[in-house]
């Protein structure tokens, strides 16, 4: 298939076999074809001014128009090719200091030379680019954010975590890549079904999707109260429906043959008829019986592949909400649009004693409420709400510095450790006993002062 990517159009065909990291250039026809170095002039042989006060930018320092340019790309002509012509017909580019023609030069091949690296897909590959093009879709999740999100979670091959997120699969991929398809990961989704868009981007093997499980949000109540089955599914009602619509189909094809029968003609006009269209009724009925029979073929295969789907779906759903009734999981990590406080207190139900659970936000306010919540309902310690800060800067020789433009906020996380969680005795009766019982050092030492 074709594949746009700024501005530029071309096919995969002949990347196929070649490793990651390896540079094509695209032809004619969107074909793709490894570049080959190409050694650059030395430093030593560039004609270089001293600096670039006398250059005025008026638009007319380059004689090759737009419409020459055109006709050498019509020609086929390589956009290295173009970008020394360019430079060959710059009036101003002898006279420019030596970083400003090096910025010329990059700036022209980065607009005419149709350069591609393909580059093995990861976690902070896709988070950058996310970011940077529709951070919207990821709920405005910032690379460093995710990366503090995946060590305070303590995500490793082997363990068993509860993801709920609704940052288009971006948050369930960079956990499955951090455990390397070992151990279990439980997927909680709203609505019909799991986003997972970016996941697909990482290419991973079957084995990485064998552990991973899905289980709606729409079910947890039922699954903590006890009252969770398997029999309202959706498959009983599809397969009512599916039987409805068969048996809607035999009733027309009688009412179409009862109201033939009653629009007969007469016999002596009806004898002038078939004599007449006894060869096409035949022709026809032929078709209309082949057309049944191919039409009842694939209605049978439509029935069986979703009855097929609904029997795997159903599976699934068992087998994650056996995992989740354990209560044994060995991480929560939320990132979602919704109200972070009834998605955590309910889902930490399932996770077990002396573990981490993350939750993002993108702003402060809801996870101050679900700080406070927290402490009122205790069974957790260490709690901490924190925002991270990122500076990014541009490492080159003698040009390193922290670049101007940056990023204003990358949200907020809110992470902790579950403790077990005492019911018999509220949290406001234990502070009061706390507040009561004071050292005897301590007490002996006012009363010697007030002595």
């Amino acid at each position: 298939r074709k594949i746009i990517f700024e501005k530029q159009w071309f096919y995969l065909d002949n990347a196929i076999g070649h490793i990651y990291g390896t540079t094509f250039e695209v032809t004619n026809g969107g074909n793709l074809q490894p570049k080959q170095e190409v050694e650059e002039t030395s430093t030593e042989t560039k004609e270089a001014g001293t600096d670039n006060r006398n250059i005025v930018d008026d638009g007319k320092s380059q004689k090759l128009t737009h419409d020459d340019i055109k006709a050498l790309k019509d020609k086929g002509i390589k956009g290295q090719e173009i970008v020394q012509q360019l430079i060959e017909n710059s009036t101003t580019f002898r006279d420019k200091t030596e970083f400003a023609q090096d910025k010329y030069i990059k700036k022209k091949k980065k607009k005419y030379e149709a350069v591609i690296t393909i580059v093995k897909p990861s976690t902070r590959i896709l988070s950058t680019m996310y970011y940077a093009r529709e951070p919207g879709k990821i709920n405005h999740l910032r690379y460093d954010t995710l990366a503090q999100m995946l060590t305070l979670g303590n995500i490793h091959a082997g363990s068993k975590i509860i993801v709920m997120e609704t940052c288009a699969g971006l948050l369930l991929g960079a956990v499955m890549e951090r455990m390397g398809g070992y151990g279990s990961i439980i997927q909680m989704y709203p609505g019909g079904g799991p986003v997972r868009a970016a996941t697909s981007c990482f290419g991973f093997p079957k084995l990485f999707f064998d552990n991973l499980h899905e289980f709606p949000l729409s079910k947890v109540h039922s699954l903590l109260s006890g009252t969770f089955s398997t029999e309202t599914l959706p498959s009983d009602p599809e397969d009512n429906t599916l039987v409805e619509e068969e048996s809607n189909g035999l009733t027309d094809e009688k009412q179409i043959s009862l109201q033939e029968t009653e629009e007969e003609p007469a016999p002596e006009a009806a004898m002038e008829i078939n004599q007449t269209e006894e060869q096409e009724t035949i022709d026809i009925n032929v078709d209309d019986v082949e057309f049944k029979e191919n039409k009842e073929k694939e209605n049978k295969e439509n029935v069986r592949e979703k009855q097929i789907k609904q029997w795997e779906r159903r599976r699934k759903l068992i087998e994650a909400a056996a995992l989740l009734r354990e209560k044994n999981a060995d991480g929560l990590i939320v990132a979602s649009k919704f109200h972070p406080t009834p998605l955590l207190l309910s889902l930490l139900e399932f996770v077990a004693p002396s573990r981490p659970f993350v939750v993002y936000c993108q702003y402060k306010e809801p996870l101050l409420e679900c700080y406070t919540k927290l402490r009122e309902r205790g069974g957790v310690i260490n709690l901490k709400l924190s925002e991270t800060w990122l500076r990014n800067y541009q490492v080159l020789p003698d040009r390193s510095h922290p670049k101007l433009i940056m990023s204003g906020g990358g949200g907020y996380l809110l992470s902790g450790i579950t403790v077990v969680l005492d019911k018999g005795k509220s949290d406001s009766s234990n502070l009061e006993a706390l507040k009561m019982e004071e050292p005897s050092p301590k007490r002996c030492k006012v009363q010697d002062l007030h002595c």
